[in-house]
């Protein structure tokens, strides 16, 4: 599936069952996760899988063009995105007077970063809700996700509505090499 007659198979088109969205990180590479070879996926990879607008067109392609049936939010264990969030949001924490909830809530929906704006309301969300730990974040990362890319995309939302679509949302564990799956 990843040989020369696969490839020539490819050439004129791609027929993929599944498109993912997942961090950029090297250590998470979906089609080997999953076991996949040549145009068996659509992958769209960002740091702390972020949306965009190219990512959400490129999602949207996928499902509209290319009638994928399956797409999956893969975030992952030990992310540097969360993991970077986390520490820059303990470090404004720690170093200023914040006014409660709000006023990080503003610091973090003024940031120049989107990975700081996504993956930081990610955090504070999981917070809100007693969470505290940093598999906590990366999953409240996929769901937020995951929601952002419902609200954000009439083609997603339709393609769902009408059960064209299934998406589900799943986190790597790097440590065991295993995937997962998580329900909200």
């Amino acid at each position: 599936w990843q040989d020369g007659e696969t490839r020539e198979s490819l050439i004129d088109a791609q027929h993929p069952d599944a498109a993912v969205l997942s961090c950029s990180d090297s250590r998470v590479p979906p089609e080997i996760i999953f076991d996949q070879g040549l145009g068996d996926m659509f992958t769209i990879r960002t740091a702390g899988e972020v949306l965009d607008a190219a990512v959400v067109a490129s999602l949207e392609f996928a499902v509209e063009t290319l009638n994928v049936s399956l797409l999956v939010v893969l975030g992952h264990e030990h992310c540097g995105a969360v993991a970077s969030t986390v520490a820059q949001l303990n470090a404004i924490i720690n170093a200023t007077t914040l006014d409660g909830e709000s006023d990080l809530s503003q610091v973090i929906a003024d940031s120049d970063s989107i990975i700081m704006r996504s993956v930081g309301a990610s955090v504070e969300t999981a917070r809100n809700a007693d969470l505290d730990s940093t598999g906590d974040f990366e999953r409240v990362h996929v769901a937020r996700t995951i929601e952002a890319l419902v609200a954000r995309s009439e083609t997603i939302r339709q393609a769902l509505a009408e059960q064209r679509l299934l998406m589900v949302g799943a986190r790597y564990k790097v440590t065991t090499g295993k995937v997962e799956v998580l329900s909200f």
